[in-house]
């Protein structure tokens, strides 16, 4: 695209303000769909392990289906339905959810099933739009996109809380649905052109091209391992952070710690606008914030649970928005463009994935207590860059081309 064609950057701050109103609508209900559910599984049937196992039928698919859902993306001339299509569905799938949980086991799950099929496209499918929707300010976009997901984390949860003690859990399921439908709306207002036709037969990409991709593109595949294994210990930090508040007898430090590490992850989302450095060198940029993240999470297993602790948690969490940032610009510049959305599905799923297995993970070792937990936390970040630095390659590579 010639630098005439793209729109000016007046209207592409309009174009993204829509944009991030429907991501957060999306993101919202993703991340207070996990508490909803929990507290529905509890209010009817009293099972806190039901509501773990619907759970992981919501997380679990995420990976399995994401290079379905990015090869549907990459393929189809015109994506605005496709995407307006997984919003309502996922809407729907939660009010189903909403009705089924504690009534019928199989089908609440079949339910959840169907919505965690089609989160790809509503976390990483629609930051892959971006390089079209905002070619002239990309960096900008991709930092503000990441506050989504701190926005998300904070309001998310909140949310479905609120919501819950005020009118009971299912209608929490329903106002996150709500969202969703209100996200779609705005999805709708955006200047998604189809894509042209093509001579002859459309060769369609195969479904684990993104996978290839990232065999291929030894940058990124480094980077996603790399974000892969730091979501594992992140996935253990909500069941780390309620060791914590059962070893101090404060109940409600669970969720102040993961709001303070979700505030210091969209304030540290707000400064990768002025950290250039992040965009000009995202590996680098990626591997040194992981080991910033490891630091305060070693230093919480010794902190007494005061506002010594909240600090702490707030400083990992500002690390990692530059993380999900880099991470972000390494996928849109190693992607060839008829893998483009596969890619960022792809990635987004293994890091879902990984989230979860963390979560069973550090839900075995909370017999151990806080401590052991949070070096595990931490540890899983130092392994992580190790990782990540140990398969980037010294020499740059050729830019991708479409395949």
């Amino acid at each position: 695209m010639t630098t005439a064609t793209r729109p000016a950057p007046t209207a592409e701050s309009r174009v993204l303000a829509r944009y991030l109103t429907a991501a957060v609508g999306a993101r919202l209900a993703d991340e207070g769909a996990r508490v909803a559910i929990v507290l529905l599984a509890l209010e009817r049937t009293g099972r806190a392990d039901l509501g773990g196992l619907l759970v992981a039928a919501l997380m679990i698919p995420h990976v399995a289906a994401a290079p379905l859902a990015g090869t549907a993306a990459d393929t189809v001339r015109r994506r605005k339905p496709l995407y307006a299509t997984a919003f309502t569905a996922y809407a729907a799938a939660l009010a189903a959810a909403a009705a089924l949980i504690g009534r019928s086991t199989a089908a609440a799950a079949a339910s959840l099933i169907i919505a965690g099929c089609l989160s790809p496209l509503l976390l990483g499918g629609l930051s892959s739009l971006l390089s079209e929707l905002t070619p002239a300010t990309l960096s900008r976009a991709f930092s503000l996109d990441a506050t989504t997901y701190g926005l998300a984390g904070i309001l998310g949860p909140a949310l479905a809380a609120v919501v819950a003690g005020a009118t009971g859990a299912a209608w929490s399921l329903i106002a996150l649905g709500g969202c969703v439908t209100i996200g779609a709306l705005f999805f709708l207002t955006l200047p998604l052109a189809a894509r042209p036709p093509v001579a002859g037969r459309r060769r369609r990409p195969p479904a684990l091209g993104g996978l290839t991709v990232m065999v291929r593109r030894r940058r990124l595949g480094a980077m996603t391992v790399a974000s892969a294994l730091s979501q594992l210990g992140f996935g253990a930090l909500p069941l780390a952070a309620a060791a914590v508040a059962i070893h101090t007898d404060r109940p409600a430090l669970t969720g102040l710690i993961m709001s303070v590490t979700a505030a210091g992850g969209l304030l540290g989302s707000l400064l990768c606008l002025r950290i250039r450095a992040v965009h000009r060198h995202p590996e680098r940029a990626l591997l040194l914030c992981t080991i910033g993240m490891a630091v305060p999470f070693l230093l919480t297993a010794a902190a007494p649970a005061g506002w010594l602790l909240l600090a702490l948690f707030g400083v990992a969490g500002l690390f990692s928005s530059p993380v999900t940032v880099a991470l972000f610009t390494i996928r849109d510049r190693e992607s060839p463009p008829d893998h483009r959305t596969q890619v960022f599905t792809l990635g987004a799923g293994i890091k879902v994935t990984a989230a979860a297995a963390g979560a069973a993970a550090g839900g075995l070792m909370t017999a151990h207590g806080p401590t052991a937990l949070l070096l595990a936390v931490g540890a899983s970040q130092l392994l992580a860059a190790t990782a990540g630095a140990a398969l980037l390659p010294r020499r740059p590579q050729r830019p991708p081309q479409s395949e």
